[in-house]
């Protein structure tokens, strides 16, 4: 439909229109009512007097705001708009257009009636005698197009409106006659010309008429007066915005709530100003002609880009707010979800205002929001991987195989193990970026990540000190007794080891050596401290190994010098110490016995004697 897009200034406009509708109105028609008689539409020649005796009434009120505009005398005028309406039928037209359209028809309609050789009242239908007969279904204006038709269905049924077919079609109708003279006296001169002249009571219109000819003339519809005007107020508005834009990014954008609060006062600002602006545009300065809509369609745009703005930063800040809480790491998979959030919060609301914006200003949002669902199949189909993504992404959420800071150890690979161990960097939306031993950085589409063997080494509680010792063969059966023994009571001693289990076993006889396993849990989960603890470990059990006076065994394809052998002093000193255990019947194999190990149990001192963190 081809109605004229609602602007709050036509109000207005039409109101004047009304005025010299009362013209007509003085071809002698119906004398004063009370103020709340409704209008009769139960027939044509009812709805048509009706018609007229609206127009008088405005007239009235037009010639009252005009000898005293004020605030009252303008709300007075503007009551009659729903009296305009309730002769139209407006089904037709969308709500929110409805008064706006309704006026303006309204308006349109009296200029076109002006022209016209319009019929007697007599000769227009009225009440049908013949209770029997079918009710008249509608009525032409002879010679005319416009007609009024009876409502057959909702609230109003019965009643006689001017038809939707005339409200679509009055202003071609009007274009099509304006050329022609007024049949019958109009006051105040020109209707167009009123309607391009009349102010809100701000601006007087004795003011206007003492203006000089040459700020009346017209351009794109509007005196120039008028332009000089709105460009003065939006001049002042785009003014104001531009400083307070500059002034909130003086410093750094952080989270905090001041920073928040003097980034959205651009866009606050906005919202603000644009409904003054088009108070003062379309009521006061009362804008009219084609080109008049163009400050409504800036202000629409205005107030749906500060929307946008507002409601996007308002996301942005109330997601980076919760990711700055200590709970939540930076670029963990939960910081992305909960951006994710915030940006689809952000996008609905722009689609949202998006569309508002397009049917304030008359695009056809149906048919966008028709191929918008076309094209989003294609979308779809084209960003299949990076939907899979998102969902590998949803599963490392659920299932939080590692976080952020996390070292890891992933996928099945022959590859060696410091190529697939590291620390985690970051989890997208996307995929996860680890940065590996060797410094590099790995990136792992989701997808594929969330379906890969994942090792948490950061998860661990403990971490396990388990290596096999080669003792030469030439060791004794008592040294290798006191070995066992002695590694025992290093576990049980060092602060850092867990009783439980601490293990030292004689494993069997290798292909070069006797074989001691120890399987022992070092109390921590941060891997450079275990390299620390450990190396604690291998070089206590290498002074134990040496104590007992045997050695580790070496392929003997490797010699490359004199081997010296096993010390037969000590050999002897640790076949000693056995017979020792045994005579006193102390022996401790198969384990140590309870009142020993608490006897023994952290006795050792880790950081060792001498070393700088000892004494702590």
């Amino acid at each position: 439909m081809k109605h004229r897009h609602p602007r709050p200034g036509n109000n207005y406009l039409f109101i004047k229109m009304l005025i010299l509708l009362m013209s007509l109105l003085i071809a002698g028609q119906a004398g004063a009512r009370h103020p709340l008689e409704p209008l009769d539409t139960s027939s044509p020649r009812a709805t048509f007097e009706s018609f007229l005796t609206v127009i008088e009434e405005s007239t009235e009120r037009y010639y009252a705001y005009r000898d005293l505009p004020s605030p009252a005398t303008m709300a007075a005028l503007l009551q009659m708009h729903d009296r305009f309406n309730r002769l139209l039928d407006l089904s037709e037209v969308p709500p929110a257009a409805r008064e706006e359209v309704g006026v303006e028809t309204f308006r349109l309609l009296w200029g076109i009636f002006a022209r016209l050789d319009l019929p007697a009242l007599d000769e227009i239908p009225d009440e049908i005698a013949d209770e029997e007969s079918e009710p008249l279904a509608l009525w032409r204006i002879p010679g005319t197009e416009i007609t009024i038709t009876r409502v057959e269905e909702g609230s109003r049924t019965g009643e006689y409106l001017f038809s939707p077919d005339t409200v679509e079609r009055a202003w071609s109708f009007h274009e099509l006659i304006k050329g022609l003279p007024y049949q019958r006296p109009v006051p105040l001169g020109d209707l167009a010309r009123i309607q391009q002249q009349i102010t809100g009571w701000m601006i007087p219109m004795v003011w206007v008429e003492t203006f000089p000819d040459w700020a009346n003339t017209l351009i794109l519809g509007q005196v120039i007066w008028k332009w000089f005007a709105v460009l003065l107020l939006f001049g002042f508005a785009i003014g104001a915005v531009i400083a307070v834009f500059r002034w909130s990014r003086r410093r750094p954008r952080n989270s905090s709530l001041r920073s928040f609060l003097r980034h959205i006062s651009t866009p606050l600002l906005i919202l603000a100003l644009a409904p003054l602006v088009d108070y003062f545009t379309a009521i006061q300065i009362n804008t009219s002609g084609t080109a008049a809509e163009v400050p409504f369609y800036l202000i629409e745009v205005s107030q749906s880009v500060a929307l946008i703005w507002l409601i996007w930063l308002t996301a942005s800040w109330a997601a980076e707010t919760m990711i700055a809480s200590p709970r939540v790491r930076p670029g963990s998979v939960d910081a992305n979800l909960i951006r994710l959030a915030a940006r689809t919060v952000g996008i609905l609301a722009i689609i949202i205002l998006l569309f508002h914006a397009a049917a304030a200003v008359g695009i056809p949002v149906y048919g966008l929001v028709a191929g918008a669902g076309v094209s989003g199949v294609a979308i779809a189909l084209a960003a299949r991987s990076t939907l899979q993504n998102f969902i590998g992404t949803l599963n490392l959420f659920v299932d939080r195989p590692v976080r952020v800071g996390d070292f890891c150890r992933y996928g099945e690979d022959p590859s060696p193990g410091w190529q697939r161990t590291g620390t985690v960097e970051e989890i997208g939306l996307r995929s996860t970026r680890i940065r590996g031993l060797d410094r590099t950085v790995t990136t792992i589409p989701n997808a594929d990540f969330a379906d890969m063997h994942i090792v948490n080494l950061t998860s661990r509680d403990r971490m396990v000190f388990r290596p096999t010792l080669a003792l030469r063969y030439e060791t004794s059966f008592d040294q290798l007794r006191l070995v066992l023994a002695r590694l025992r009571e290093l576990l049980i001693a060092h602060p850092r080891v867990t009783d439980d289990p601490a293990r030292v076993r004689f494993a069997g006889f290798g292909e070069n050596s006797l074989n001691v396993e120890i399987l022992a849990y070092v109390n921590t989960s941060d891997w450079n401290e275990y390299l620390a603890i450990q190396e604690d470990l291998d070089l206590r059990i290498l002074q134990i190994v040496e104590e007992v006076g045997t050695g580790f065994a070496t392929p003997s394809r490797l010699y490359i010098a004199r081997d010296s052998g096993i010390d037969d002093e000590r050999r002897q000193a640790a076949a000693n110490q056995v017979r020792d255990w045994i005579s006193d019947q102390s022996l401790p194999f198969p384990d140590f016995p309870d009142e020993q190990r608490k006897q023994i149990k952290d006795t050792l001192d880790f950081p060792p004697e001498g070393s700088p963190d000892a004494a702590r």
